[in-house]
């Protein structure tokens, strides 16, 4: 239930919506959840500790990559363990600060994320189509500024979404998600004027996915141009193999996002499918993406089972 404060008495003691759970589910829910968090965290840190230790994976591609499983573990860690525990504890308080950072970190994850896989796509378009100018290209200079433009563009965005947020004067308590968002902390006002939320939102939105996909989109296009003209199905074999993973995991954020998105249009979906559509938004892409490299990506995978070889070898 709503509860209208004035400005003065705000307390910063926010009540956030539950999502309901039969008593019966509560504790195999709860359990569920934190292996699929374990999960998560587990394969995530599998991946940047290779790309870290592995003197074999020291290559451009692979330092840009290291920002997707970095942001699926900050994604996942900001949504999930604070869910699972209201579920189990059946708590619906959260403190304003809290429910800020909250919504700041997922949006920052969600913008990177976008970035990131627009900047590995630019990457295997340099590496497949202009192989000989590929390490006078992507010098560590290059790198390191598609990685800070991808992770800086995705921050400064945000920071100005949450700043025409700050501004508005807050007079309720309620958070109409399971989670906090910029849109949920917005419906917090009831006095300010949040035309220029909406605009900024759209634009937002709008930008951000026009960079990424117009970036993605030339990228693969001219890869699959290239594989097409090249005579050696080895080598397009490769390029397909190189590039597929990344096309999964950008298609697979697409949906799950779009389905969170649109599911808040209709009103004759219920609650608990509209919360259980933006909490898989930041959960199904953390899972599957290590999962999806793993497969798909052969330096990857013969790296980790060199690892696991060697290791295993210590111990017999």
């Amino acid at each position: 239930m709503e509860m209208l404060i004035s400005n003065e008495t705000f307390n910063f003691v926010l009540q956030i919506a539950k999502f309901d759970v039969s008593p019966d589910l509560v504790y195999p829910v709860f359990l569920t959840g934190v292996l699929i968090y374990l999960f998560s965290v587990l394969c995530n840190g599998i991946i940047l500790t290779l790309i870290v230790t592995q003197r074999s994976l020291h290559k451009p591609m692979f330092y840009i990559m290291f920002s997707l499983p970095l942001a699926d573990i900050l994604g996942i860690t900001a949504l999930l363990p604070r869910l699972l525990i209201d579920i189990v504890t059946q708590s619906n308080v959260v403190y304003y600060p809290t429910c800020v950072l909250q919504g700041f970190i997922l949006h920052t994850y969600a913008t990177s994320v976008v970035f990131i896989l627009a900047a590995m796509a630019f990457d295997r378009y340099i590496a497949i189509c202009k192989p000989l100018r590929y390490h006078t290209i992507m010098t560590p200079f290059t790198v390191g500024g598609v990685i800070a433009l991808a992770w800086g563009l995705g921050l400064a965005l945000v920071i100005v979404m949450f700043a025409l947020q700050a501004r508005l004067p807050k007079c309720k308590t309620f958070i109409i998600n399971v989670f906090c968002d910029n849109m949920s902390l917005v419906r917090l006002s009831c006095a300010g004027d949040i035309t220029v939320n909406n605009i900024y939102g759209l634009v937002f939105t709008g930008f951000m996915q026009a960079i990424s996909v117009s970036v993605q989109l030339f990228s693969y296009v001219q890869i699959l141009k290239n594989c097409l003209s090249h005579s050696q199905s080895d080598a397009k074999s490769k390029a397909i193999n190189t590039c597929s993973a990344q096309i999964i995991i950008f298609v697979l954020f697409e949906i799950f996002g779009t389905t969170a998105i649109l599911s808040y249009r209709f009103q004759n979906i219920s609650p608990n499918t509209q919360k259980l559509c933006g909490i898989m938004t930041f959960t199904v892409p953390p899972v599957a993406n290590p999962i999806i490299y793993g497969m798909k990506t052969k330096d990857i995978r013969n790296t980790f089972f060199k690892v696991l070889k060697k290791i295993k070898g210590k111990f017999t």
